[in-house]
């Protein structure tokens, strides 16, 4: 492994692994996709321009690799549900608060389809400019914009009615 690669890696491995299960993948694949991501960037990084963030550009192959994900007949049944792994929380009221409204939320993003979640989680999640996510995912800008407002709107609706 080469040492940029390397470097990569150990800093956003996190970032890609929460990426795919914001993307749909359940729990027990998570750990094999992230490698798969990685094993994806090891072939290409050579062709990576280094004046483009790296983020967005692991995003675009995380959006990929889920989208094949779940294609998979395997995974057409059930809507996933993943668990957060346990927080460092001051009080187990605020850890019980913070993963409902993560399911809440992943419940909501499930019904929102793949190519509109990967530009609302890139935006409001990750905080990537729009510029960069339209590099990203090979999309004009304005189709970007598109994206995120339809995002927005599927995924208000589905909050809206998760509540009471």
């Amino acid at each position: 492994m080469s040492d940029e690669l390397r470097r990569i890696f150990d800093e956003h491995h996190v970032y890609v692994w929460r990426s795919l299960r914001r993307l749909g993948v359940q729990e027990a694949d998570l750990e094999d996709l992230t490698h798969d991501v990685f094993l994806a960037v090891h072939r290409k990084l050579a062709s990576y321009d280094r004046a483009r963030p790296v983020r967005p550009w692991l995003f675009a192959f995380a959006v990929r690799l889920a989208s094949d994900y779940r294609k998979l007949a395997r995974h057409t049944r059930e809507v996933p549900v993943a668990t957060e792994p346990a927080d460092d929380a001051p009080s187990a009221e605020d850890v019980t608060l913070a993963r409902e409204q993560r399911r809440v939320l992943e419940r909501a993003l499930a019904g929102v389809s793949l190519e509109l979640r990967a530009v609302l989680v890139l935006h409001e999640i990750d905080e990537t400019p729009m510029k960069d996510i339209a590099e990203a995912l090979e999309i004009p800008l304005n189709t970007a914009y598109s994206r995120l407002r339809l995002a927005r709107a599927q995924c208000l609706a589905a909050l809206r009615k998760e509540q009471p």
